[in-house]
Parts: structure tokens; C-alpha cells; sequence
């Protein structure tokens, strides 16, 4: 207690605070905070407020002519600029700061807490076994539940022992088994007498074949019949979600975000204006909605975007006129992206999926589920399971962002940005509405082609490292084999296994650097490749450093030197090692004479390449040199031109 008294009043002596021995105990938290924010203030004014021309004006003088566009603002995916800095200026008259937390139109967050559920997707070959690992997690605090059901699934066995009036259970199955696992959960928590306490979620998605399998047409009167079924099977329990806006589906076949955020919008209108026309209230429809979105490791546009879309969706909900406000709420799972998942240095699937994580909780999302770190290669197994949780629970635990609502509220940059996102999916919104509504541009394959440009858009980024994925097209790690892990699994959904033309192409952004780089592995003899290091030491370095990147990408035995005297001496040291390949490094300036020497005393014997593009290119192709790597290289289409002549030989 001594102790806690010197510091109380060492403290308050630094807040000028009179306070005796017999005060120190009644000191008021208040007036301590009211004195730091005082004395923050005095040391605020003792620095001058500079203008945004001021700013401006300084870091024009610093590019030193350097267009300030083209080298500090960033133009999005999602169609608008993002400046490299942000004041309050730019957020004067935005009306999502108005709100807060729990008021509508929910930018700020539906709850007035964010203790969001940590879910796990329970992957089992038997009810049995999905049975017993889920009792398992449950005690290690996972409080939410997904399930895929199979055909032949007995739910009394899946969900023995497990407690519904306290576990959120959300299950998946194909859309023509739903009625009936339906029927069977509402009985189940009838028995349980949980129908007033019970969360959890059935996800019909009627759309599984369209975007899977790329099935023409959709039968809206048969859908709405089936929902309709489905909400008289379940109106007896209020939580149970039903109608499924599965967008997580878009996002990992590469959707960009605002694409994500505008199909899950005109999805969501899709099934209130479907049933609503049927005779359904709006208040019966929209409480049965659930939103599964993904998250990317877009850091702050992704905390935007959740932010955006539950501003949107309560504007939505709203003008069907439901009598109850809390409709209008939107409540969304939120899953980290398997988009950008790799299999070649697979532990970085943890840096991204904690990026992701990080950002569905800052934005305020209901439940998270965490995509395992191995799953592109495989069944998850105990160990990356366990991880996946633990993810979650080092930000609540530790970091206690289930203590702070909307912690990014206010921020000029991400307030900022909920609007732009909103902007540009609303503009999508709308013009999927005009061209007939969600499920018609569903049926006609409108929405499937949109996002599958989207993802040939972002596999080009990625060929050309304008989208980096680390360890796979950037400081790959060259001495790692990825054959042996990948373990073959494939669907066991029950619907039809054809893939037709408006299906998504659901191909992973690293998909074909991996492919690559097996064909390497598999080849017979692993090609060596040399860098020939002469000249200027730094640029000699730097490029060495570069080529070994460019060349490791496609798995290649990379062979690196300290420097050499001659090009004949490093040609002969190349040809020594059973190079492959020899990678010239050195400085534009002293290519022009030593490329010509180099490829000349080479002759043939191997690949020849200049690392950069110097300004003198055109006289070294001139004498035959034809293969240059630099930054604005395609390095996917780089490396599959040299594994088709070094692979068939």
C-alpha cells in the first residue's frame, strides 16, 4: 500500500495536483484524465498546425519533380484514388460519423460490445467423428459451430452432448436435403426446450450449382417455394437463420472487394423482394437473412467494407418497410480468403489469415471462422486447427479487441474509405437491379463472368508481382519441395460434378506459380541456374539478389558468387557447376561491353541471360542476347518460356 501511495502521489505531482498523505487513496480517475488531456493540450499548442497546401508543398519539394500521383496515390481495385494522407477536412459532412454503436444504420457496428463468436468448421468423414471433435474444441473456446452435412448426416448424433442453448450451430448441406435438415435441428431444439435461447444458421443457397458448376438458369418460383417451406419449418425458433447470401463464395474466386460487397448486397435484395412478392413480410425475411463474406488481407479496406455493408444493408431493409427497426440489422460470418492461401512456404497462410482476422474483428463482424494454414494441400489436420483458433484468441485474450467497439470509428482514413466502398458497390448494386436482379444475372452467367475477369485481372497482377504473395512469387524459399504434402481430396457435395462455362474459375492467386514450380520437381533434373557477379559491387549485388528471386519462383537450384574478374573466368565457373542457366550482374553501364563478351565465350553451351534492362537492350539483341529480367517482367510467363526449354530437354 506504501508502494501504491508514492506512486499515486508521484503521479499526481507530475499532474500538479495538491494532494496529502490522507488524499492519496480518494485521488478522482476523473480528474486525472481531465489534467493528462489539460497538459496534452499545452503540449499540442507548442506546435504550429500546418496546412494541407503546406504539407502539400513540402513533399512536392522532396520528389524532386517526381509526379505526385503516379509515385503516392494509390488507385484501388474498387475504382477510386486513396491519398497518402488524410485529415479531418475529409471527413466534414460524411453522415456515417454520426451514429453510434447499435444505432442505425449500423456503420459503427449492430451490438453495443464486440465480443464476436470464435466459430470452427468442423471437417469429419462420419457424424461420429465431427461429434467428437467438436465436443473437443468446445473446450478450448470455440462457442460456434459450422457443419457440412453430407446426405446421409444423422444430427442427433452430430449434436449429441453438445449444449444448443449455448453453442451457435450453423450447418451447410446441398439445397435439395435442407427441408428435411431443417426439420430435423427444429426438432432437435425443441427437445432441448432451447427455441427462445438457440443461435445458429441453415444455409440454403439454392445458387451452389450456378456459380460451382456453372449450371444455366435459376428457378426462382421453385427457390421461393423451398423458402418459403423453410421459413414455415423454422418459424418456431427466432434465431435460426436461414436464407443464405454465401459471398464468401465470390471473394475466394477472386472477386475484388467492392464486386464482394455489391453481389452480397443484391443477393440479400434478392431474397426479400423473391419472398416479400410471395406474401412474406419483410420483417419475417430479412431476420432470417445471414451474410458469409470473406475477408482479405486488405487490412483497412477490408474493415471498410463490413462497415459499409451493414450501412448499406439497414438502408436496404428499410424500404421495405418492416415494422421492427432490428431487422434491418445485418448479421454476417465473416472467413479469411482462400484466395490468396499458397502451398509453397505455407506458414505465411498464418500471416495472412491473422491480417484478416484482425480486420473482421475491427470491423465488428458476428462470427469469425479462421481457413486453417494448410488447408490448399490438404485436410486440416489437429495441429493447424489448433493454430487457427488460437488466432482468434490472441486478439481477444491478449490483445482484448472484444473490449473496443468500432476501435477504427472516426479514423479520416477509414471513414473515408466506408464511403468510397460504399459508393462503388452501391453503383453495382444498382445496375445488377436494373439488369433484372441478382438471381437473373446469376441464371445468365452475368455475375460469374464479372468475377472471373476480376480473377484473370488479379492472376495477371500476380504474374507481374503488382500483387505480392510471399514465398511463392517473391523471396520464395528455394529449397523447399511441396509434391510430397499435397494430398488429393475431391468434392463430395451431391450435386453434379461438370464444370460449364459460366461456372467461377475458383483458381487460388498462386495456382500457377505452383504449378510451375511441381513441373520442376517432377522434372527428371533440376536446373541449375548461375549468377555470373562482375563489376559494380552494388549493382552486381542488388541484381544477383533480384535474379535469384525472378529464377527461385520456379523452384530452380540457384547458385550465387561473391564476383569474378572476368566473364571468361565466370563462364568457365558456371560451366564447372552445371549451370543451366548464367545470369549476367552487373551495371547498365558496363553491359555494353561485358554482355557481348560473355554471350560470345558462352556459345551456346547454356542459357544466357542480362539481368535488368539496360539502356543499351536493343545492340545486345542485335548479336543474339534475347532474355532480360527486370521489374516489369511477366515472371509467370518469364519462367514457363524457360521451363519449356529447359524441362524438355
Amino acid at each position: 500500500m506504501r508502494c501504491l501511495g508514492f506512486l499515486l502521489r508521484f503521479r499526481a505531482k507530475t499532474l500538479n495536483l495538491s494532494v496529502t498523505d490522507t488524499e492519496t487513496y480518494t485521488i478522482s480517475y476523473t480528474d486525472i484524465l481531465n489534467n493528462m488531456a489539460e497538459n496534452n493540450e499545452r503540449l499540442f499548442d507548442q506546435f504550429p498546425e500546418v496546412s494541407y497546401a503546406e504539407w502539400r508543398a513540402k513533399v512536392e519539394a522532396d520528389l524532386k519533380g517526381a509526379d505526385f500521383d503516379k509515385k503516392l496515390v494509390w488507385r484501388t481495385n474498387e475504382g477510386f484514388n486513396v491519398q497518402p494522407v488524410y485529415r479531418a477536412e475529409d471527413i466534414e459532412g460524411l453522415k456515417t460519423t454520426d451514429s453510434l454503436p447499435g444505432q442505425f444504420p449500423f456503420v459503427r457496428g449492430t451490438r453495443t460490445d464486440n465480443d464476436w463468436l470464435s466459430r470452427q468448421d468442423i471437417v469429419a468423414e462420419t457424424p461420429a467423428q465431427a461429434n467428437e471433435i467438436a465436443r473437443d474444441v468446445l473446450t478450448k473456446g470455440i462457442n460456434s459451430l459450422g457443419f457440412k452435412v453430407a446426405e446421409s448426416a444423422d444430427l442427433a448424433v452430430l449434436l449429441e452432448g453438445i449444449d444448443l442453448s449455448k453453442v451457435e450451430i450453423n450447418i451447410s448441406c446441398c439445397p435439395g436435403k435442407v427441408l428435411a435438415v431443417a426439420e430435423e435441428l427444429v426438432k432437435l431444439v425443441k427437445a432441448c426446450n432451447a427455441e427462445t435461447t438457440f443461435r445458429g444458421s441453415i444455409a440454403y443457397n439454392p445458387l451452389k450449382r450456378q456459380f460451382k458448376h456453372g449450371v444455366e438458369g435459376v428457378d426462382t418460383e421453385a427457390m421461393v417455394k423451398t423458402a418459403c417451406s423453410l421459413l414455415d419449418i423454422v418459424a418456431t425458433v427466432p434465431a435460426l437463420r436461414c436464407l443464405a447470401v454465401d459471398s464468401d463464395i465470390l471473394g475466394n474466386a477472386g472477386a475484388f472487394i467492392y464486386q464482394e460487397l455489391g453481389y452480397a448486397l443484391a443477393w440479400g435484395a434478392a431474397w426479400l423482394t423473391a419472398l416479400t412478392d410471395a406474401g412474406r413480410s419483410a420483417d419475417e425475411v430479412a431476420a432470417r437473412i445471414k451474410f458469409n463474406m470473406c475477408v482479405s488481407s486488405n487490412f483497412f479496406m477490408e474493415i471498410a467494407k463490413f462497415r459499409a455493408a451493414r450501412m448499406l444493408w439497414a438502408q436496404i431493409v428499410e424500404q421495405y418497410k418492416p415494422e421492427n427497426l432490428d431487422v434491418t440489422k445485418m448479421m454476417v460470418n465473416a472467413t479469411t480468403s482462400r484466395f490468396n492461401q499458397t502451398i509453397y512456404d505455407a506458414h505465411v497462410n498464418l500471416l495472412r489469415s491473422q491480417t484478416e482476422t484482425f480486420s473482421a474483428c475491427v470491423a465488428g463482424v458476428d462470427s469469425i471462422v479462421v481457413t486453417p494454414f494448410d488447408a490448399p494441400y490438404k485436410t486440416p489436420d489437429a495441429f493447424s486447427e489448433r493454430i487457427a483458433r488460437n488466432q482468434q484468441f490472441l486478439l481477444k485474450e491478449e490483445s482484448h479487441m472484444d473490449k473496443v467497439v468500432d476501435p477504427a470509428g472516426g479514423s479520416y482514413y477509414v471513414e473515408t474509405l466506408t464511403v468510397a466502398i460504399a459508393n462503388e458497390a452501391w453503383k453495382l448494386f444498382l445496375a445488377t437491379e436494373e439488369n433484372g436482379g441478382f438471381f437473373a444475372n446469376v441464371g445468365n452467367g452475368n455475375v460469374q463472368k464479372a468475377v472471373n475477369e476480376s480473377c484473370a485481372k488479379r492472376h495477371t497482377d500476380v504474374a507481374r508481382r503488382k500483387e505480392i504473395l510471399l514465398g511463392t512469387n517473391q523471396f520464395p524459399n528455394i529449397n523447399e519441395f511441396a509434391a510430397d504434402k499435397i494430398e488429393t481430396t475431391g468434392c463430395k457435395c451431391c450435386c453434379s460434378q461438370e464444370k460449364g462455362p459460366n461456372a467461377l474459375s475458383m483458381k487460388r492467386a498462386a495456382t500457377d506459380f505452383e504449378e510451375l514450380r511441381l513441373a520442376t520437381e517432377a522434372a527428371a533434373k533440376r536446373p541449375k541456374v548461375f549468377m555470373l557477379t562482375i563489376g559494380n559491387l552494388a549493382m552486381r549485388l542488388a541484381r544477383a539478389q533480384f535474379s535469384t528471386n525472378f529464377f527461385g519462383c520456379a523452384g530452380y537450384e540457384i547458385i550465387d558468387n561473391l564476383g569474378f574478374d572476368s566473364v571468361e573466368q565466370g563462364v568457365d565457373a558456371a560451366l564447372e557447376k552445371g549451370a543451366d542457366v548464367i545470369v549476367l550482374c552487373s551495371s547498365d553501364d558496363e553491359y555494353a561491353e561485358l554482355a557481348p563478351a560473355a554471350f560470345k565465350y558462352l556459345d551456346g553451351r547454356a542459357e544466357f541471360v542480362v539481368a535488368g534492362a539496360p539502356a543499351c537492350t536493343d545492340d545486345l539483341k542485335a548479336v543474339g542476347i534475347n532474355d532480360f529480367v527486370h521489374v516489369r517482367c511477366n515472371v509467370l510467363e518469364t519462367l514457363r518460356d524457360f521451363n519449356n526449354r529447359l524441362l524438355n530437354k
